[in-house]
């Protein structure tokens, strides 16, 4: 019989229902964006006290940009506004922050406090953070095979050496495991382009409620769920 799990290592989250929380509350979707952003730090919050590693969440996708300009242009400004206060904050407490994604789509502003984030917390270790930002599933996995394939062109690498692991190494956080638990809110039941390499033997938690009304109760929901799933991996 299979044993049930201990706590999961690695969360994703995609923080679905920004824009709809809002627009229920009569306010403009930016309000929505800003109690999302702050969800994010309470979700940190009990991450470190219930001793998970990793966390990574679908911030800002590759399919966001066809959103309207005014949309873009006020997200852009929430990802200004807060990343350097947050990242003191997650420095302090010793929370590794990584970026997954094509930042290059961003404003050089918006990409060096990317990779200020990413340098400055590179030696912590109490919780790894990830914020997938312009990010696909699908263009991570064909970014992995143009590089694997380039390394076939130039010769230093073989056709019968690309194994899972080597594309893997090729993704962009090789060094992160997979994903055991996704919590999805907003009620819907898709992965929309997220992780989609990683999370082929992950869990699934998926709440009705939006982000900005995710709460302690519902963090503490899905571990007792994510505890008792028998994770067989094809056996």
């Amino acid at each position: 019989m299979t044993e049930k799990n201990p706590l999961p290592a690695h969360i994703a989250f995609i923080i679905d229902g920004n824009r709809r929380w809002a627009r229920a509350q009569g306010k403009p979707c930016a309000m929505g964006h800003r109690q999302g952003a702050q969800r994010i730090r309470d979700v940190l919050d009990m991450a470190l006290e219930a001793g998970i590693s990793y966390l990574t969440f679908f911030t800002f996708s590759t399919e966001n940009w066809k959103r309207t300009k005014e949309e873009v242009s006020s997200l852009l400004g929430l990802f200004r506004e807060t990343l350097r206060d947050f990242l003191q904050e997650q420095d302090q407490r010793g929370v590794r922050v990584r970026v997954l994604g094509d930042i290059h789509k961003f404003p050089q502003d918006i990409q060096e406090l990317c990779t200020e984030a990413e340098e400055k917390t590179r030696g912590n270790t109490t919780l790894h953070a990830q914020f997938a930002l312009n990010y696909g599933g699908r263009a991570e996995i064909l970014r992995a095979v143009k590089l694997l394939a380039e390394k076939i062109k130039s010769g230093t690498l073989l056709p019968e050496e690309v194994t899972e692991e080597s594309l893997s190494s090729h993704l962009f956080c090789p060094d992160v495991p997979d994903p055991d638990l996704l919590i999805r809110t907003g009620g819907e039941r898709r992965l929309s382009n997220f992780l989609l390499w990683q999370m082929a033997y992950t869990e699934f938690v998926f709440f009705d409620k939006r982000w900005p009304d995710f709460a302690r109760e519902d963090f503490q929901c899905a571990l007792g769920v994510y505890a008792n799933r028998q994770r067989r991996y094809g056996t």
